[in-house]
C-alpha cells in the first residue's frame, strides 16, 4: 500500500504554456530529497484538463523515467469518457506507472450505478492499481461510501482519494471496505484529523510547496501522534487555506514559481495569480518557513 504524503504534482509551464520539461525534472528530485512518499503526475494540480493526450502520456513517461522507481509514481487517467479512461489507463500501464488515480466523471452527472459501471470497466479492461477520486466540488458529481464499498471488491482497485473533506466518510469508508484498501484525503485543510481517523494520507497540494512539513505531519498523524501532528500542522494552516484563494493550480503555480522552482506559466482558461492574492499567498508561505 502506498502511504503518506502523496503530492499532486504541478505541470511547469513556459510564459507561453508549453511543459517545461527541465523544471519537471528538479521538481522530482526536490520532491525525493524533501521526503515526499509519491507523486501524482497529470492530476487536477498537473492541469490535466487542458494537456493534450500526447501530453498526458510524455509527462507520465518523463515522471516515470525521472523518478526511476525511487518513490512510486501514480498517473492522473480519468476522464468524463470510459473508453478514453481506459485508453489512457492503458497507456499509463504500458509507460510503467505504478497506479493509477481516476477520476469520477465530470459534467455527465452518472447515477451511482453508472459509476460502478464506469469504474468497473477500466478495473476489468487494464491490469493496474487503480486508485478511485471523489472530488464533487470539481465533478457535480459524488461517490457515496456504498459504491466504493461495491468497487473495493474488485481487486486492482486498491484505494480511493476521497475528497469532500467530509472526515465522516473515514470510518464509513473503512466499514465497507477492507483493511488493505487505502483511503486517503484530497483535502489539505483537513489531512491531519483524517489520517488521525484511520485515513493511509493524503494527497496533497500544499506538498508542493512545503513537501518536508507536510511529509512529517502526516507521518505522524498516520503513527498516531496527536500532539507532533497538530504542532507541525500549525505551520501549514495558512497554506492549507490560501493555495485555494483563487481555482487550484493558480495559486500553487505561483507558489513554486516564487521558490524559484519553476518558472511562471499557466495554461488557459486558467490565469496567473492576481497581484492583490501575492501577498496573502507570500505570508502563508512565510509561516510554512519556506521563504
Amino acid at each position: 500500500m502506498i502511504q503518506g504524503s502523496i503530492v499532486a504534482l504541478v505541470t511547469p509551464m513556459d510564459s507561453t504554456g508549453a511543459v517545461n520539461f527541465d523544471s519537471l525534472g528538479a521538481l522530482c528530485e526536490f520532491h525525493i530529497e524533501q521526503g515526499t512518499d509519491a507523486i501524482v503526475a497529470v492530476g487536477t494540480t498537473g492541469e490535466s484538463a487542458t494537456l493534450s493526450e500526447k501530453e498526458h502520456c510524455e509527462v507520465i513517461k518523463f515522471v516515470v523515467d525521472k523518478v526511476a522507481g525511487r518513490i512510486p509514481v501514480i498517473a492522473g487517467t480519468g476522464s468524463n469518457s470510459t473508453s478514453e479512461a481506459i485508453n489512457l489507463t492503458r497507456k499509463a500501464k504500458e509507460l510503467a506507472a505504478d497506479a493509477c488515480l481516476i477520476v469520477t466523471p465530470y459534467y455527465n452527472k452518472p447515477t451511482q450505478e453508472g459509476l460502478y459501471l464506469h469504474h468497473k470497466a477500466i478495473a476489468e479492461a487494464v491490469d493496474i492499481a487503480q486508485i478511485l477520486y471523489n472530488v464533487p466540488g470539481r465533478t457535480a458529481c459524488d461517490m457515496l461510501p456504498e459504491t466504493i464499498g461495491r468497487l473495493a471488491k474488485i481487486p486492482n482497485i486498491v484505494g480511493v482519494k476521497e475528497a469532500t473533506g467530509d472526515l465522516t466518510r473515514v470510518q464509513k469508508i473503512r466499514d465497507l471496505t477492507h483493511p488493505d484498501f487505502a483511503i486517503y484525503t484530497g483535502d489539505d485543510a483537513t489531512s491531519r484529523e483524517f489520517c488521525l481517523l484511520g485515513g493511509n494520507g493524503t494527497i496533497t497540494v500544499s506538498g508542493n510547496v512545503a513537501p518536508r512539513l507536510v511529509h512529517e505531519m502526516i507521518t505522524a498523524a498516520i503513527a498516531g501522534d496527536v500532539e507532533t501532528a497538530a504542532e507541525i500542522d500549525k505551520k501549514l494552516t495558512a497554506l492549507h487555506r490560501d493555495l485555494f484563494i483563487q481555482a487550484n493550480p493558480i495559486p500553487v503555480k505561483w507558489a513554486v514559481a516564487e521558490m524559484g522552482l519553476m518558472p511562471k506559466g499557466i495554461r488557459l482558461p486558467l490565469t496567473w495569480l492576481t497581484p492583490e492574492c501575492e501577498e496573502i499567498v507570500r505570508e502563508a508561505m512565510r509561516q510554512a518557513g519556506v521563504i
